[in-house]
């Protein structure tokens, strides 16, 4: 309760500051404050909230919202299934991954988002050339955790393992997944953010619905209130899905201590 109070303390400390950045007289007079500025480029935290609410209220937020999520969840799951599976056959596989291993470091270390007009050529304007590019860039990040996840295993662990008769799926099963478990939730966290820029930045090359749309329409106006309700939209729903993956991962994870906590003798 003491930490949930402090969080909120620094959000408000955060929106005051804000508030007076742009509201005129509040502050020293400085480059921004001529001709009240700040707002022009900052934005008015009461404005930003009243084009949240006014979206809410009035509805119109939810078709774009339905949209930009369903992109964000599509290229999340995908991107993270193919990670995880890729990853674990690449760590269990010397050879494919001797093999493969100039490609994947040659596809990762290219900047995927300007893969974004390809895919809506391949698949068109729809939800698809989103989903695409967010599979793009959540799958590297699941990948190489994974990867490095399985690999860190102690070999010491797997042979007495096998000198007990364990089978490769038992392995597999009980020491392998176990031992990247930690490393898939830490990319997994960090996928969260990489789907919704996916979406976004998909949405802003060609939709006509989506989150990303409404901000690049508000962008073209120079509209910036409603720009940053949309950016605060978006953070925020990326912060429950991401709480929807600490959830999943702490009911998995039952078996690992938890920060601070110490055995008891």
């Amino acid at each position: 309760m003491q930490l949930r109070a402090l969080q909120l303390l620094v959000l408000a400390v955060l929106i005051a500051i804000w508030y007076a950045m742009t509201a005129p007289g509040l502050i020293p007079p400085f480059y921004f404050e001529q001709d009240n500025r700040a707002a022009f480029f900052f934005g008015e935290p009461q404005k930003v909230f009243g084009v949240v609410v006014d979206w809410f209220a009035t509805g119109e937020i939810f078709p774009h919202l339905g949209v930009t999520l369903l992109e964000t969840a599509l290229g999340f799951f995908i991107g993270a299934s193919f990670g995880l599976g890729v990853g674990l056959w690449l760590a269990l596989s010397p050879t494919a991954s001797a093999v493969l291993d100039p490609y994947i470091k040659g596809f990762n270390s290219m900047p995927r988002v300007v893969l974004a007009p390809i895919f809506a050529v391949w698949f068109g304007l729809g939800i698809w050339s989103k989903v695409a590019l967010g599979v793009t860039l959540v799958f590297f990040v699941v990948f190489f955790n994974v990867y490095q996840g399985v690999r860190e295993v102690s070999p010491n662990l797997i042979a007495n393992a096998r000198m007990l008769g364990a089978s490769q799926r038992q392995l597999l099963r009980s020491i392998y997944l176990p031992s990247a478990m930690s490393w898939v939730f830490a990319s997994l966290h960090n996928a969260v953010g990489l789907a919704f820029v996916g979406a976004v930045v998909g949405e802003y090359l060609g939709s006509s619905m989506g989150v990303g749309y409404l901000i690049l329409q508000a962008e073209g106006t120079f509209d910036i209130n409603t720009v940053f309700a949309g950016i605060l939209v978006l953070t925020a729903f990326a912060l429950v899905l991401d709480g929807l993956v600490g959830t999943v991962e702490r009911r998995l994870m039952t078996w690992q201590p938890k920060a601070g906590q110490t055995e008891k003798v």
